[in-house]
């Protein structure tokens, strides 16, 4: 009932305002002229032409034309016409009416038109938007089958080739619809997807399928195959409708172009950085293996051929050698195992209360078989903090931060080791009078293998701060290189201290040590 009041209530609008028009002129005919009159019927004649088209402005043309002739042509209240001219007057409205009904119908083709339009491009410039933000391929698609579906007003499917080169549906606007899951919907796809044309309802290729099949491709390559269910809307699918899906089409192909270039580009950087360490660590590992295990070897080789030609200091000598190297090599070691625990995230904190006097003492202990004549100065403040953090790894660190001044300063020099704190921070600087290096390498000093010019003729691996690094931020703390004047580097590690500790100071400590010491005698 309602479709079918709305078919004529065009007809019954014309009608009733003719109507009305005629009575209240023919009340007031007097007042105007016949002319006048056939001017004023135009009126109708518009108003339908612009708001519902030829139909409607043709009947109101011949109402018009009708209520003129009876009520106002001589002789009235008659459909004869005395004057023949009054008939070319007739055929002027009906022109009329047909003309400006086409005009009215153009312009309003041309205002939607210039909407949807406007509405595709400001689809496919959001579209655009979201494509630059997202990097991954499942939910551009995602997006992408969302947007389509809103700008078409029907289902949309996405089908992809998978691992085996088999195509399949990944993507679907509507969750709660079987349509893209069927045999002959799979098959048309993989004829799109095979064929790089599009396949279905409008195209060169099976133009009665309920479907339009789009592939996704680029210039050199399909990427997959974008589906537009058509099965209730193929009066719908115009030449506009067809081109914005072909443009959605086109978007989400270079999408996906970039972004497997994106992660073809990551693994190919990936693969040139893992070949580039394993030659660093290579030719590091080589190197440094190579020397201590020469010693060694030496040593023993010699040790061995006969213990009549050496004395007991010459015997002491290459024995110190062989533990030289040995310790050497148990130090390389453990530094790559250190970097390997840290990179791959197996490396877990054991916190403990740590006294810092108890770590720099464990250190210098570490470093006094190879801190030849360098002195080591240790400056501790009046009340000695703790932190809380893995022991073993703390001593690590700073076994490698102080081993690192020894190895990069000069013979008979002065190594500084101050500890400062305040309310929430402990700071551990180590201070020597080495060759220093320039402002922009402290901060690659901790990169891998990275080694500076002005050290390269130091044998080593460029692990130790890389692992001091890591150990730092493992705590929540940080390390950082500086300068020092006149000469040398300032390595200063900075440790939280997340909750207020006990502090004691120095003379605390030695009356327990002494109150125990009586207790034992």
């Amino acid at each position: 009932m309602q479709a079918l009041w709305a078919l004529w209530r065009p007809y019954a609008s014309i009608a009733l305002l003719i109507a009305l028009m005629t009575l209240v002129m023919h009340l007031l005919g007097l007042a105007f002229d016949l002319v006048n009159i056939a001017l004023i019927y135009l009126f109708p004649m518009l108003v339908s032409a612009v708001w519902w088209g030829l139909r409607p402005a043709v009947f109101a043309a011949v109402l018009a034309i009708v209520a003129l002739d009876f009520f106002f042509v001589p002789p009235t209240l008659s459909f004869s016409v005395a004057d023949l001219r009054y008939l070319v007057s007739f055929a002027v409205y009906v022109a009329v009416a047909a003309l400006t009904a086409s005009l009215a119908s153009r312009l309003k083709q041309q205002l939607r038109y210039s909407k949807q339009r406007e509405a595709q491009t400001a689809a496919l410039y959001t579209l655009s938007r979201q494509m630059n933000a997202i990097t991954d391929v499942h939910a551009l698609l995602d997006n992408v089958s969302l947007q389509a579906a809103q700008s078409m007003g029907s289902e949309i499917a996405i089908y992809m080739p998978g691992p085996s080169g088999l195509l399949a549906l990944t993507h679907r606007s509507a969750s709660d619809s079987d349509w893209g899951q069927g045999d002959a919907e799979k098959a048309t796809a993989k004829l799109a997807f095979d064929h790089g044309e599009a396949i279905g309802y409008g195209s060169y290729t099976l133009r009665d399928l309920p479907g339009y099949y789009l592939p996704l491709r680029t210039e050199d390559r399909v990427y997959g195959v974008l589906a537009l269910n058509l099965k209730e809307r193929k009066s719908f699918f115009n030449a506009g409708q067809r081109e914005m899906l072909e443009a959605l089409g086109g978007l989400a192909a270079s999408a996906i172009a970039r972004a497997k270039l994106a992660e073809e580009a990551k693994l190919a950087h990936l693969t040139a950085e893992s070949e580039r360490l394993r030659t660093a660590i290579l030719d590091s590992v080589s190197h440094e293996l190579r020397t201590p295990l020469a010693a060694i070897i030496g040593s023993a080789t010699v040790l061995a051929a006969d213990d009549d030609l050496f004395t007991p200091e010459d015997r002491k000598e290459l024995l110190i050698n062989i533990r030289d190297g040995a310790l050497r090599m148990n130090r390389l070691v453990r530094n790559l195992l250190s970097m390997v625990q840290l990179e791959s995230g197996m490396l877990r904190l054991r916190k403990n209360w740590c006294g810092v006097e108890d770590l720099i003492g464990v250190t210098l202990a570490q470093v006094q078989d190879y801190k030849e004549h360098r002195k080591l100065q240790v400056r501790l403040p009046e009340q000695i903090p703790l932190v809380s953090g893995d022991e073993v790894l703390l001593e690590q660190m700073l076994a490698n931060v102080v081993g690192n001044a020894i190895k990069y300063s000069p013979d008979y020099s002065e190594i500084d080791i101050a500890v400062s704190s305040d309310s929430d921070t402990l700071v551990i600087a180590v201070a020597d009078q080495g060759v220093g290096l320039a402002d922009e390498e402290y901060a690659r000093i901790f990169d891998k293998f990275y080694r500076a010019d002005a050290t390269r003729q130091v044998t080593g691996t460029g692990l130790g701060l890389a692992i001091c690094k890591g150990i730092a931020e493992l705590h929540g703390g940080t390390i950082s290189g500086r300068r020092n004047e006149p000469r040398g580097t300032v390595m200063t590690i900075a440790l939280p201290m997340s909750k207020p500790v006990e502090r004691q100071t120095r003379q605390d400590r030695l009356k327990e040590q002494e109150t125990e010491d009586g207790g034992n005698e």
